[in-house]
């Protein structure tokens, strides 16, 4: 009995966090992957002047990546964050030899091969990557390409942050570098952060969203299970929609 007391004592209390408090409401939308067409049927369903942010990973694994891109591009009124997946892309785009077969194996082969770019796989290396990088610029075209590289990393709003990965919990949100942001913590979902700040994240497919220990989740995994969701995050409340 003496000894477990004593553990108990030295185990850190769980940080208590107040309700979500951002300046206005507006709601998150998890990574899209691909798939238009539930994006298009999930914003249908959101309030018409309600503010939309979507927490980034438009590209890779489902079938219309660059036309999502385009659809995003066209709606300056939503607020597209970047992931890790456009960081990817990205990095393709400058450095293929380098950057590119990490991108192949996680998705750009279907991204390619959603504008007509084909006859790749995960081993291509070289010339073949700087050819394909060259009709993917051309297909992309210099707006959208300007457009995906311009992609804001973080918003924060009252006590609530939104970003598409992670962050450590253990230190201030606006410091954290944009890697961390996008690729994430490996604390970030073991430990609450005590500073009272909710995060609204993506990244991490979880079987339904959730908002608990100052972490509002919302990848359902839309390019395998036709689900994406969007949450409604206002004064003291989060609620969740999906298609």
């Amino acid at each position: 009995m003496f000894k477990s007391l004593i553990e108990k004592l030295r185990k850190p209390s769980k940080p208590e966090f107040a309700p979500p408090a951002p300046d206005e409401p507006f709601a998150a939308i998890g990574d899209v992957h691909g798939r238009l067409d539930l994006l298009e049927e999930l914003l249908a369903k959101l309030p018409a002047d309600l503010r939309v942010i979507c927490v980034g990973d438009y590209v890779d694994r489902g079938p219309s990546s660059v036309n999502t891109l385009r659809f995003l591009m066209a709606r300056p009124e939503i607020l597209s964050l970047k992931g890790n997946h456009e960081d990817m892309l990205v990095g393709f785009l400058d450095n293929p030899e380098e950057k590119g077969p990490r991108w192949l194996r996680n998705g750009g082969l279907q991204t390619l091969a959603d504008i007509g770019i084909t006859g790749l796989n995960e081993m291509t290396r070289g010339m073949k990557l700087r050819e394909a990088r060259n009709e993917m610029k051309t297909a992309m075209g210099d707006d959208l390409v300007a457009w995906l590289r311009a992609l804001p990393v973080l918003h924060e709003t009252g006590n609530v942050a939104v970003l598409h990965a992670g962050a450590d919990p253990s230190e201030p949100i606006a410091s954290a570098p944009e890697k961390t942001l996008i690729w994430g913590h490996r604390d970030f979902l073991q430990t609450p952060r005590r500073d009272g700040i909710w995060v609204v994240h993506g990244h991490t497919i979880v079987d339904a969203p959730s908002a608990e220990d100052g972490r509002i989740a919302l990848d359902t995994g839309a390019y395998a299970t036709g689900r994406l969701t969007a949450g409604i995050v206002a004064d003291g409340e989060v609620r969740f929609i999906s298609t």
